[in-house]
């Protein structure tokens, strides 16, 4: 399917690597005339994920049974995984329950639209473009140091960033370093973990299909063929190691969050 999206090299021309710009699809609505600055599919696909997240909740939540149908089963799993083992664990028996529906949502909303990049003509993870993820890591972000300050109140600046037990000829270039990690290489880090790994996925993808699509339809060689099923079988590799990463960033992400709001409601650094 990303092949019918590629440029296709007619015989003669040679191999034409896909780049960015083919991956994403130009703005449907556009504003601006700059690509990136309308309304493009990728905005459309965060807004479907939001109405079918909140229509699989309702579903999944309007006749509770002792013995759960097939929405109830998977919404109380999807819940249950990420109460048990990314908020209980992280933020401990005290304080996991407040934020255990952000740790759900966030989860959910990661994955699936990671998972629009394994869907056919869908085919395309939002946070492959920079602003979903930037836009993710900036509220979390917020949330974080929100808490922190409503925790500690003005001390939280220095749980944040003055360890304890460090000696006072090392405290200056100590509370720099964590300055810097903490306000401005996390958020950067909790994003573009989340962009690079989606977008170089799916590059990856569309490199093999244009290969494939190449070597059946423009190389006008007998052995393009047999190579270019050998690139498939590769192609359907990476398409499955591909899923696998989308479903492992969404938990990545959600459990960095856990890990970033145990950090600002603790008492100590």
């Amino acid at each position: 399917m990303i092949a019918l999206a590629l440029p296709t090299a007619t015989e003669g021309e040679g191999f034409q690597a896909p780049g960015i710009s083919d991956l994403h699809l130009p703005d449907i609505l556009p504003w601006g005339a700059e690509y990136g600055t309308g309304f493009g599919k990728q905005m459309l696909l965060v807004l479907l994920s939001v109405v079918l997240i909140a229509w699989f909740m309702v579903a999944a939540a309007r006749k509770r049974q002792l013995v759960p149908g097939k929405f109830q089963f998977l919404g109380e799993s999807i819940y249950g995984f990420a109460r048990n083992a990314i908020g209980r664990d992280m933020l401990g028996e005290k304080d996991f329950r407040k934020y255990t529906p952000l740790l759900t949502t966030l989860l959910l909303f990661i994955l699936l639209n990671n998972l629009m990049g394994a869907i056919p003509f869908l085919q395309i993870p939002t946070p492959s473009h920079v602003g979903t993820a930037y836009a993710l890591a900036g509220l979390v972000y917020v949330y974080w140091i929100f808490l922190g300050f409503k925790t500690h109140g003005i001390k939280y600046f220095k749980v944040s960033v003055v360890p304890s037990g460090v000696p006072k000829a090392f405290l200056v270039p100590v509370v720099i370093i964590e300055i810097v990690s903490t306000f401005l290489v996390r958020p950067m880090t909790h994003s573009l973990r989340l962009f690079a790994t989606m977008l170089s996925g799916h590059m990856i993808v569309a490199l093999t299909a244009a290969a494939m699509s190449y070597m059946f339809t423009g190389l006008g060689e007998w052995w393009g063929y047999p190579l270019g099923s050998l690139i498939f079988v590769g192609g359907l590799a990476m398409y499955l190691f591909e899923i696998f990463i989308m479903v492992l960033q969404a938990y990545v992400f959600t459990l960095l969050t856990a890990v970033y709001i145990q950090g600002s409601i603790s008492d100590a650094h």
